[in-house]
């Protein structure tokens, strides 16, 4: 039985797994595209922008967050996302303000720190703007950001580009309600420019240290909001001389407060996550599609060269005669065998109370 639990950082929902004992029949269940589309789908599956995994660590952080967008295909990372990670955690474990979390990602490791009242603030590191690592093959310009003019849709658009683990293009405009965001967002998604696809962000600047914005996310489309998106969208509008350092950037789902700090070069993100339910997903809704079973937290090796069945083996499997996930799903086989459905309903059952229990009465004496 798949438990998850759901929850939203200004309204960009996820439903997040908690695989960081990966080895326990309580993260019995295996992914593929298909499934991860019928999850978020919002009429006949859970719906949600994505699913989020938390996995054991691979090089010294303390978990790894991987992230798959609605459309099945995985991102290097995503703002609002791992502040309801960071969340999520804190309810499992009872985790107080002051907690700060090591997490491994595809755009390296982010530091989110649980701040009071449930507030999120997120060291996301340094942003990337050499072209070659957003990537794209806009020049840098003379505010020291990939820039230039890109024609989408017949339209001529001067653009500012950052990358914060992931591409984003950031598009200036007197009004950022007249855009036809499905229009253009969608035109400038799989731009020539950016060979990797990119993140589009029309944003107006009010005052210096007021900016809103609208967001095509990359994989999923219009969304309430992007927290990577955000950051890459006060860091080029400061380099263009339109925004300060800090600034508050409203999102159709709510505010986030983006700080670029002059000492550091780290960008810092500060904003809510809160937890939506807690459910069990119905064996209807699986299917009996092909698996591409979840790597262990060390990846299985065939000649010395590692495995990532996640990703290696999404048309079969690479090691028939050994499969690496073989004696995972062989436990999930036996737990399935062995136990009815009442059974299955009740473990899911009582291990929702206990994540409830812990998010309404955390323990006071836990240290941060």
């Amino acid at each position: 039985m798949l438990q998850f639990s759901k929850y939203q950082g200004l309204g960009n929902d996820f439903l997040m797994l908690d695989g960081r004992d990966a080895a326990s029949t309580a993260f019995c269940f295996e992914l593929t595209p298909g499934r991860i589309q019928r999850l978020c789908d919002r009429r006949f599956g859970v719906g949600g922008d994505g699913v989020i995994l938390a996995l054991p660590p691979r090089e010294r952080g303390e978990l790894r967050m991987r992230i798959f967008n609605a459309d099945g295909t995985e991102p290097e990372m995503c703002g609002n996302g791992i502040r309801c990670l960071a969340k999520f955690l804190a309810d499992s474990d009872g985790d107080q303000p002051g907690r700060e979390w090591q997490i491994e990602t595809l755009a390296g490791r982010i530091i989110p720190r649980l701040e009071a009242g449930g507030v999120i603030r997120v060291d996301m590191g340094p942003p990337f703007l050499e072209p070659a690592s957003v990537p794209t093959t806009l020049e840098m310009g003379d505010s020291g950001i990939p820039q230039g003019e890109l024609v989408a849709e017949g339209e001529v658009f001067v653009v500012g580009a950052a990358g914060m683990g992931n591409p984003h293009v950031v598009i200036p405009v007197a009004d950022v309600q007249a855009i036809d965001l499905e229009r253009f967002g969608a035109a400038l998604e799989v731009h020539p420019a950016f060979p990797a696809k990119t993140n589009v962000h029309f944003v107006q600047a009010f005052t210096p240290r007021h900016l809103v914005m609208r967001v095509w996310e990359r994989g999923a489309g219009p969304t309430l909001a992007c927290g990577t998106g955000a950051c890459a969208t006060l860091v080029v509008c400061h380099s263009l001389g339109i925004a300060e350092r800090q600034a508050q950037l409203d999102l159709p789902g709510g505010p986030l407060d983006i700080a670029w700090d002059a000492a550091t070069g780290h960008v810092f993100m500060t904003g809510p996550a809160v937890a939506v339910f807690d459910g069990v997903v119905s064996p209807d809704l699986w299917g009996a599609e092909p698996s591409m079973p979840l790597e262990d937290a060390q990846p299985p090796t065939s000649g010395g060269v590692a495995i990532d069945c996640a990703t290696a083996c999404t048309t079969g499997c690479q090691r028939p005669e050994a499969c690496p996930s073989a004696e995972a799903r062989a436990r999930v086989a036996a737990l399935l065998n062995t136990s009815s459905l009442d059974d299955l309903v009740n473990l899911a059952t009582s291990s929702l109370e206990a994540r409830t229990r812990a998010r309404f009465q955390p323990d006071p004496g836990r240290q941060a």
